[in-house]
């Protein structure tokens, strides 16, 4: 299973850096991206889990290079005519590209998609919040199997000694 987030010409380095952290949090393969905004604001980049020394942050021309025959392109756009993410299937090996925080996917990459899904929300949200929502919407309708107690055991930090 291969999960590649792909950000349009991302403008704000603290959205790059929780995507960052989103993609550590679900699993994500690599993290690319395209523009020179980010590239110019890396050094404000807030990374903190410092999950890209395990996924890689990538910057690229074109997001959909060098992917592998079985890859699916899903846009993720608040456009006319996009499937609603609730009733939008997951492939197994997806890039998921999403549009920067003042503007839109280019028409050249929508057109190579294999799908645009959007979040039906009131208004848009942004792209941290987003790729957060579609990567927990990939989880949850996932048949992986997780060990909730382990996983829980695993991921929390030391301040949190909860029990239910």
């Amino acid at each position: 299973m291969s999960v590649v987030i792909g950000l349009v010409n991302p403008k704000s380095p603290s959205n790059v850096g929780a995507v960052m952290r989103a993609a550590g949090c679900y699993q994500a393969s690599e993290v690319r991206y395209s523009g020179e905004r980010f590239a110019r604001a890396a050094k404000f980049q807030t990374d903190t889990k410092n999950i890209s020394s395990k996924i890689p942050l990538k910057a690229t021309n074109d997001l959909t290079a060098d992917l592998s025959g079985d890859v699916r392109i899903v846009c993720v756009e608040l456009v006319e005519g996009a499937t609603p993410l609730p009733e939008f299937e997951h492939p197994e090996n997806a890039l998921y590209i999403f549009g920067p925080e003042d503007g839109s996917i280019p028409q050249d990459i929508v057109s190579k998609a294999h799908a645009v899904v959007y979040v039906p929300t009131i208004g848009c949200m942004n792209l941290a919040a987003t790729t957060n929502v579609l990567l927990y919407d990939r989880l949850a309708k996932s048949s992986t199997e997780i060990n909730h107690q382990e996983r829980i055991l695993n991921s929390r930090d030391s301040n949190n000694r909860l029990v239910v």
